[in-house]
């Protein structure tokens, strides 16, 4: 099993990857927070200093790209090219209102047609290999089966699903019966409706609308330890968050060979990855050492230090998911306004 660390705006920036990579490792690859073109391609030098090479010395980097105009994703795609990176990865699921209404990221899944274009003449055109992070849906599962047609028309190097709806943005639970139509999936097999059938007592959430919803009495078969029939290689991402969400992935789903984790890892890091670190989420001297030497990096390149505590309190939203008292320390930080204030807060909790 590959492990894919998911981009997290915001977050998972190069300074954090440098800081994850050396105190937990076990990350195959991490996935940049989307770049957004602009006319002509152009990126913002935040984003060229995020995915420049000197700044991730030594990690298997696959920058993102968010756009609907080919045109646009082919130049960036150019210029990353042009910076070694042999892939990209499109931006299919961001969620954000601030994204939605440009009809970029989760919502460019709306117009499947235009969508089927647009893939078109990147694939035709671009000389890298282009992998696709994709929501299931807009609205609903019921798009699912169509979406994945789409794609089954490309070379995908790599279809990252995560498991659940742009209007379900990040509320628990996913679609695993999503994952087990695209994990059988054969090009031939689509319904004339393109409706899927799904077994509503195995799973969290379930969109009843054009779907064929079965009930106890007459489930559908069971995919575990069954080998997948689809072209395109899987990635599974959603709510992998313990050692025992990952093997039950494996057991289920034995010839994947992907899963892509991001809230996971902030909450629990290295629980994954690196059988060394994968207790080390539990141990407070380790995450004590960790979250000072990321708050050190970003003290060296942030200016002030309000930015350097919003960052910290982000992480920490997560992060006290691995302290005992994790919510009691969280409120606290909460609070603080300074450096020093934050500096005494985690040396009462470590």
């Amino acid at each position: 099993m590959k492990y894919l660390f998911a981009p997290l705006e915001g977050i998972t920036g190069y300074i954090f990857r440098q800081v994850y990579d050396a105190h937990f490792g076990g990350i195959d690859a991490y996935y940049t927070p989307f770049v957004t073109t602009r006319d002509g391609g152009i990126m913002r030098k935040k984003e060229l200093r995020d995915i420049a090479p000197e700044n991730n010395p030594g990690l298997h980097i696959v920058p993102q790209i968010m756009t609907t105009k080919a045109d646009e994703f082919l130049q960036a795609a150019s210029h990353m090219q042009e910076l070694g990176y042999t892939e990209v990865n499109l931006n299919l699921g961001c969620p954000s209102g601030t994204v939605v209404p440009k009809g970029k990221g989760a919502a460019f899944l709306i117009e499947p047609e235009k969508l089927d274009r647009f893939l078109y003449e990147i694939y035709d055109r671009c000389p890298l290999a282009i992998s696709i992070k994709s929501r299931i849906g807009f609205s609903s599962v019921d798009e699912f089966p169509r979406l994945l047609d789409i794609y089954n028309k490309y070379p995908v190097s790599l279809l990252i699903l995560h498991l659940r709806t742009r209007e379900e943005m990040y509320e628990p639970g996913v679609h695993e019966e999503v994952f087990d139509h695209a994990y059988n999936y054969k090009p031939d097999d689509q319904t004339s409706d393109g409706c899927m059938t799904v077994n509503t007592a195995q799973n969290d959430h379930v969109s009843k609308g054009s779907m064929t919803i079965e009930t106890d009495d007459d489930p559908i078969p069971k995919q575990d330890g069954k080998e997948s029939s689809s072209k395109i290689s899987l990635c599974y991402n959603g709510d992998i968050c313990t050692e025992k969400d990952v093997k039950r992935i494996q057991d289920k789903y034995p010839t994947l060979d992907y899963v892509m984790i991001g809230r996971g890892y902030l909450s629990h890091p290295g629980f994954a990855g690196n059988d060394q670190k994968k207790a080390d989420y539990s141990d407070l001297n380790v995450i004590y050492d960790y979250v000072k030497d990321l708050q050190g990096r970003y003290e060296e390149v942030l200016f002030g230090e309000t930015p350097v505590l919003f960052k910290m309190k982000e992480l920490w939203t997560h992060l006290k998911a691995s302290h005992p008292e994790g919510d009691k320390l969280f409120k606290k930080i909460k609070k603080v306004k300074h450096l020093r204030e934050y500096n005494c807060i985690l040396k009462e909790f470590y």
